[in-house]
């Protein structure tokens, strides 16, 4: 979860000897083993969590690894609290998920004898991780009658914070699309299903809006994004040194895009998710809804073909968005394409036009029914949804890049193809990029071929 909100972070874990705390006592390799001058911690949920530690390996991938022991024993602390305020069992304590950011998160469940359930433990270093944003925006989505994680109880100084649990599978593990970067998913009927239950949630999100709540997306945040691209993939990541002439080539394409992306659609604001796609979307409950998922082999949906999802225009009516949203605490004020444009050109999932096309189009008939300002001109609408993915995707491919040389984290840029495939797709459309467009294929060692839409 959150690649994007790892653009605000620095620094990074010190060299420690790792703690693995796997508190489920199963059979295989157990190791015992404390850091040397500390005494192995006394109380029952310290024993619980550290003394049966599972050897680093793929066989017990919840493990928790702690590079620090002191923050290893302030978390057992804190958890002994939590356990009685909230009737948990500590002993169920694993890992949830980590994102390219400081935060990791952990599923706990309730002790036996209480409500079945479980729920999700946010562990944000807060030298590393402001929190308070976090706080702000899941009260902001419940007000606006989304399903956020509730915060239960919140230690700021130490940093961890225990939450609702959305459940255990999101929206892109439903989905389940192919592993090669290049490949081209094909939607079925539940997936566009899972599509409409996403546009319905980003209307009631956009509806809760009010300027002066959230940072405001303007030109210098859009300016210090944009500037992730030549510094760290051009440069450091490609090796590529811009000469004059391609500097100002790109500067004008910077100030073409920063132009589109503020001032089209007469410059309207409305709140602003910022990774608004499957990774940060939770299907557990839409999914309890449905009878079961589909077969495998069910057929793919064609654009405009009938689905079960609420008709278009209309949002959903079920209580409350059924997507369960996460990732969220990045939130700004700031264009109304850029929620869309993140959910149709996935960093990590790619669709075929036609689909992009058709639930763009749906979100957009939902939005201008309920009477937000996406224009009465979809076409003009779906141009600046272009431009605004494109300066996200530079965005993103600096950002994946200073993850690789900077945090050692190479296993993002694997996505790049996919990145560059959709810059490349939107430059070809507009002749005003095409100078961007030659300077795009110097950088990657390709011949330029383009042929103009507008």
């Amino acid at each position: 979860m959150g690649y994007r909100s790892e653009q605000k972070r620095r620094g990074g874990c010190a060299s420690h000897r790792l703690y693995e705390i796997n508190p489920f006592v199963k059979s295989g390799l157990i190791i015992h083993e404390h850091p040397i001058g500390l005494e192995p911690p006394k109380s029952p949920i310290h024993k619980a969590m550290n003394a049966p530690t599972y050897a680093s390996d793929d066989t017990h991938p919840h493990a928790i690894v702690w590079a620090d022991p002191a923050r290893a024993n302030a978390f057992a602390s804190w958890l002994s609290n939590m356990a009685a305020a909230h009737s948990l069992n500590p002993e169920s304590v694993r890992l949830a998920s980590a994102d390219a950011s400081f935060r990791r998160y952990f599923r706990v469940d309730k002790v036996a004898g209480s409500p079945a359930g479980s729920y999700i433990i946010m562990d944000a270093p807060p030298a590393k991780e402001d929190c308070a944003p976090f706080i702000k925006v899941a009260e902001l989505m419940a007000a606006a009658g989304l399903q956020a994680p509730r915060v239960l109880a919140w230690n700021a100084p130490a940093g961890f914070m225990l939450l609702s649990d959305l459940g255990a599978k999101t929206m892109m593990e439903v989905i389940s699309p192919p592993a090669a970067v290049d490949a081209i998913a094909l939607p079925t009927a539940f997936q566009y299903d899972l599509y409409m239950d996403a546009a319905d949630a980003l209307v009631r999100w956009q509806l809760a809006s009010k300027p002066d709540v959230l940072p405001a997306y303007d030109d210098a945040l859009l300016s210090r994004e944009l500037a992730l691209f030549p510094e760290w993939y051009v440069g450091k990541y490609r090796g590529f040194a811009l000469d004059a002439q391609q500097k100002r080539t790109l500067d004008d394409a910077f100030a073409l895009i920063k132009a589109a992306n503020l001032q089209t659609l007469e410059g309207v604001r409305v709140y602003v998710h910022r990774d608004f796609m499957p990774r940060n979307l939770m299907a557990p409950t839409l999914v309890a809804s449905r009878t079961a998922l589909p077969p495998e082999g069910t057929p793919r949906l064609r654009p405009g073909e009938a689905s079960s999802a609420a008709p278009a225009g209309e949002v959903d009516k079920r209580g409350g968005a059924s997507i369960g949203i996460l990732d969220f605490q990045d939130a700004v004020y700031g264009p109304i394409t850029y929620d869309i444009a993140s959910l149709m050109r996935d960093a990590f999932l790619s669709w075929e036009e036609d689909f992009v096309l058709d639930v763009t189009v749906r979100y957009w008939q939902k939005a201008r029914k309920a009477g937000l300002p996406v224009g009465d001109d979809f076409g003009e609408f779906y141009r600046a949804v272009e431009w605004m993915g494109l300066q996200r995707h530079l965005k993103i491919l600096g950002i994946f890049a200073r993850l690789t040389l900077r945090d050692g984290k190479p296993k993002y840029l694997a996505d790049t193809p996919r990145f560059i495939k959709y810059v490349r797709a939107t430059a070809a459309r507009y002749r005003q990029l095409g100078p961007f467009m030659v300077l795009l294929d110097a950088i990657e060692g390709n011949e330029t071929r383009v042929g103009y839409t507008f």
